[in-house]
């Protein structure tokens, strides 16, 4: 079983709302409970970390997330923020998804290659959605 402080590394590859959604719920319910957490966004997943996440595939489903009195992904943002989750994007996977010149990222969002997810890391779980 993970130690309370050991870190999480969620990788992001997925560009639809759902897994974009679970990403987020993840990294907040591991912060939450003390853990480091390093989200780490590449390819289509990369527009969960734009300012203007309307990038992400199906994007409209937030709207039936928060009817159904779920958190929703700027809520989930904003927490994940607050509650220092590392936010990181792949310089690559930017390129492959079309916004590498795209200023859009969201404020302390931070461009590393999987070298620096893995260093950030460490010793720690790493999840794929």
């Amino acid at each position: 079983m993970a130690e309370p402080g050991e870190a999480l590394g969620i990788v992001l590859i997925s560009g639809g709302h759902e897994r974009a959604h679970y990403a987020l719920v993840l990294a907040t319910g591991a912060a939450a409970l003390g853990r480091s957490v390093i989200l780490f966004a590449t390819n289509q997943g990369c527009h969960a970390l734009c300012a203007d996440w309307s990038g992400l595939a199906d994007a409209g489903r937030d709207a039936a997330v928060r009817a159904a009195g779920v958190a929703g992904f700027d809520e989930l943002r904003d927490a994940a923020v607050e509650l220092g989750v590392r936010l990181m994007v792949c310089e690559s996977g930017l390129a492959m998804a079309g916004l590498a010149a795209a200023p859009g990222l969201l404020d302390g969002v931070e461009r590393s290659g999987v070298v620096g997810f893995l260093h950030a890391v460490g010793p720690g779980r790493i999840v794929t959605l």
